[in-house]
């Protein structure tokens, strides 16, 4: 079993060193990623919880307390409540915008990869078949199209998950952006600042 998949692998050419190492890269970003945003650094809690902190900031526990209680800490208008606000957001969401972006483009770049193994494979193959015939020139014709369909298969069986982690990343990081959207509004209404 495991000869024939280094068998397959090794009959899609040097293309395949690259696809496994950004099969690796996109991976690896993603998870750390998915664990950033679902770990403690961003867990806000609930909304029924955050009225009773708003009102009582000593009461409040975990990364929204820590929120409220620096969004709260010496403020004396709600403009300096917005802009506390707007540097958590940005403390916060814009690194995980940054990696999920460069997550992205590796994402997009994986059947890139592939599609320059295929072209790599039919080189190959059009390089044979002007050879002329012979047994020699069918066994070069089948490896060139086989690195050609190995790379492709390898470039989408990469990126198709990879889209649906970053998907699944851009939903995590968009109801961060509105639970602290939320917070935010929740703070400005119960604490009435000019």
């Amino acid at each position: 079993m495991l000869e024939d998949i280094l068998g397959i692998w090794l009959s899609g050419g040097w293309v395949m060193i690259p696809l496994a190492l950004l099969a690796v890269l996109i991976y690896s970003i993603g998870l750390e990623l998915l664990l950033y945003l679902r770990q403690g650094n961003m867990q806000l809690g609930h909304e029924s919880e955050w009225l009773v902190w708003i009102q009582d900031p000593s009461k409040a526990t975990g990364r929204a307390g820590e929120i409220i209680r620096y969004t709260q800490d010496g403020v004396s208008t709600s403009k300096h409540v917005r802009n506390r606000f707007e540097e958590v957001r940005l403390d916060l969401v814009t690194g995980a915008e940054r990696r999920l972006v460069f997550l992205t483009t590796l994402v997009a770049a994986a059947p890139l990869m592939g599609l320059l193994g295929t072209v790599i494979g039919m080189l190959g193959t059009f390089a044979a078949i002007s050879m002329g015939g012979g047994s020699e020139t069918a066994a070069m014709v089948a490896a060139g199209i086989s690195e050609a369909l190995i790379t492709t298969q390898t470039g989408l069986f990469i990126a198709l998950p990879g889209i649906f982690l970053t998907l699944i990343i851009r939903r995590r990081k968009h109801s961060v952006e509105a639970a602290l959207s939320r917070i935010e509004s929740l703070s400005l209404t119960q604490l009435k600042l000019d």
